[in-house]
């Protein structure tokens, strides 16, 4: 990069990613590296001086010379010793997770120490461990998930650590949104407003990795498709299949994984439900491994009786059929080529939705016995969660809308709604 070239996304200081470096510097050493300069040559902080409050008033709308980023050392921060503590902890776990990582436990420990820790990288993740423990938690998972998919599907010492890197990188954006919008498993929950700001931290992390530091570009594109689908169907940009890079590929299905391990039910035979509830989401290949080791673990456990879970599967029935036919007599009367793009992606996903209801037998569940109801029980989750998220997605699709057509989506989007309740 030339000596006055700035990137435009970093040439101010990101005030999410500024408050969590400064809190971690109340217990951590973070340093300037540099001398920090405005854009016009105003020293605003001196090399070796301890960030502190007072650099946050200083760097408050200004244009930057370097990226701040660049310019600061955790000098006691997260380091290879960190990294390997943390993975051997996770191997000697009792959660499920320890149960996909221990089969390729001596080549994840053995390729944790050669990780290479750009000082950017460094910087953010000791930042995270010291303000927001839980992403650095997830971080060291999916590290040593995606690795241990990447051993399972035979990758070279190259490749394993690609995808360790990958995987302790993937959700680094999230420093530069909200906290509030930024938690390990916020999409599942958040309303549209709020996930308007989640979906970015994909493309946010791709742009850090890309301009900030020297990994190789495989990686910055994995972390950018993290939350992507072969199907079109996640985020930031609903890209497809042929679109999407094999490193991508695995990183959406660690990510998938891990999320189901979050939740209220984490069982690893429910991670292989969630990643084969609906057809074409992802990549079989990664997900295979996962399947293999869900049959050694235990069966999954019903919450809900058999007569609960078919009273269930009724309501998912009918609120496929009200949507789809909603978005067919909607997209009729659409003014305007956003709706029309937005509700024709709603009729795609709902056609998705209804694939894995076929697939999965659900139209034919009478007389469900404890067992059927569990697995059952779960591919409904999954699909009424996919529900809820097709709302998000067409919103995002159709932007701003005139208000007519916005009425209409609302129309969609309430029946889509009511359905996943």
């Amino acid at each position: 990069m030339p000596p006055n070239a700035r990137p435009a996304a970093f040439a101010t200081a990101n005030q999410h990613a500024l408050a969590t470096i400064l809190e971690a510097s109340q217990t951590k050493s973070i340093i300037a590296s540099r001398d920090i300069f405005d854009i016009s040559g105003t020293k605003l902080w001196a090399r070796d001086q301890p960030v502190s409050s007072s650099l946050q008033r200083k760097l408050l709308d200004r244009q930057l010379r370097n990226p701040l980023e660049s310019c600061l050392l955790a000098e006691d921060g997260v380091n290879s010793q960190t990294l390997v503590q943390g993975a051997q902890a996770l191997l000697d776990g009792s959660d499920p997770l320890a149960a996909l990582l221990k089969p390729h436990a001596a080549r994840l420990a053995a390729e944790v120490p050669h990780l290479p820790l750009h000082s950017v990288v460094q910087l953010l993740l000791t930042a995270g461990q010291a303000s927001r423990p839980e992403t650095f938690d997830h971080a060291l998972r999916a590290m040593m998930l995606a690795g241990a998919l990447m051993a399972a599907g035979g990758g070279s010492v190259a490749e394993l650590r690609l995808a360790m890197l990958c995987g302790l990188l993937h959700d680094l954006g999230e420093m530069y949104i909200d906290p509030r919008f930024g938690e390990a498993d916020a999409d599942r929950a958040l309303d549209f407003q709020s996930y308007q700001h989640l979906v970015v931290h994909p493309h946010v992390g791709q742009l850090l990795i890309a301009q900030l530091t020297n990994y190789p570009a495989a990686i910055a594109r994995a972390v950018a498709e993290h939350h992507e689908r072969l199907d079109g169907s996640g985020y930031p940009h609903g890209l497809h299949k042929d679109a999407l890079s094999p490193l991508g590929r695995l990183l959406a299905v660690a990510e998938t994984a891990l999320a189901v391990l979050r939740g209220r039910k984490p069982y690893l035979p429910r991670i292989s439900v969630a990643l084969r509830a609906v057809p074409g989401e992802f990549d079989l290949g990664w997900v295979g491994h996962i399947a293999d080791a869900s049959r050694a673990h235990p069966a999954l456990h019903a919450t809900l009786t058999p007569q609960d879970v078919t009273a269930r599967l009724a309501h998912l029935d009918h609120a496929l059929k009200a949507a789809q036919d909603g978005a067919t007599q909607l997209i009729a009367d659409a003014e305007t080529g956003a709706l029309k793009d937005a509700l024709a992606l709603a009729q795609h996903l709902l056609g998705r939705l209804r694939a894995g209801w076929y697939a999965s037998g659900l139209w034919s569940c009478e007389g469900l016995d404890a067992l059927d109801a569990a697995e059952v029980e779960s591919i409904e989750d999954e699909l009424f969660y996919r529900l809820q998220g097709i709302e998000r997605a067409a919103r995002l699709r159709a932007g701003d809308l005139p208000s007519a057509d916005q009425r209409r989506l609302d129309l969609l989007c309430d029946t889509l709604k009511d359905g996943a309740a």
